[in-house]
């Protein structure tokens, strides 16, 4: 039995109090449900949105241990193996947790993680705030420029890429598709904190 929505967004919050990360946890979570229903595993949305709504479940807290507490965290929840499997391989490279990701979904998860911040970044400096009016071209060159958002790992959005056998730009469009179709659930999320 996996974790409710109701169970997951709890656990979220007895960790994660700063606005910022539950934003991020909310993005990732609707990029995950999008993503799962796209490549086709729907029935599995319920999972994938899990896997990214506490996909950083022990980053506010503890840093330095990011994905090398979340495991305790999750089991002590009552999380399947398999959602803290996903969990921790999103932080492989980067982190003490050095477990690959291996089904789709951990690569996609991997692979979006860091772009999702990127695509937020790039939505606060528009008119809009929105991700609505954001073209993919806009997109690419805020890529590219190393400068900003300086802390989204270009490399690991490649090298998520390069996981899921996609191009960069295939990776780019998807992830900016699917925060455009969650953007308006997660404001209402982000407003009801």
């Amino acid at each position: 039995m996996e974790l409710t929505r109701e169970q997951g967004l709890a656990l979220l919050r007895t960790y994660n109090q700063e606005p910022f990360h539950l934003r991020h946890a909310f993005t990732v979570e609707a990029v995950m449900d999008w993503y799962a229903r796209t490549l086709g595993y729907a029935e599995e949305a319920p999972f994938w949105a899990m896997a990214g709504l506490l996909h950083d479940i022990d980053f506010e807290r503890w840093p330095e241990e990011h994905c090398v507490k979340a495991p305790a965290l999750l089991e002590e929840a009552g999380a399947s193996p398999a959602l803290i499997h996903a969990v921790v391989c999103h932080g492989w490279g980067m982190t003490g947790a050095q477990v690959k990701p291996e089904h789709e979904m951990e690569r996609v998860l991997f692979a979006c993680d860091e772009l999702t911040g990127l695509i937020g970044a790039a939505a606060l400096m528009r008119p809009s705030k929105s991700v609505q009016d954001m073209e993919l071209s806009s997109l690419k060159k805020k890529f590219k420029d190393k400068k900003f958002a300086a802390g989204c790992s270009r490399d690991v959005i490649r090298q998520g890429a390069e996981l899921l056998g996609w191009e960069l730009d295939t990776l780019l469009d998807r992830t900016l598709q699917a925060m455009k179709a969650g953007e308006a659930a997660i404001e209402a999320q982000c407003a009801a904190l």
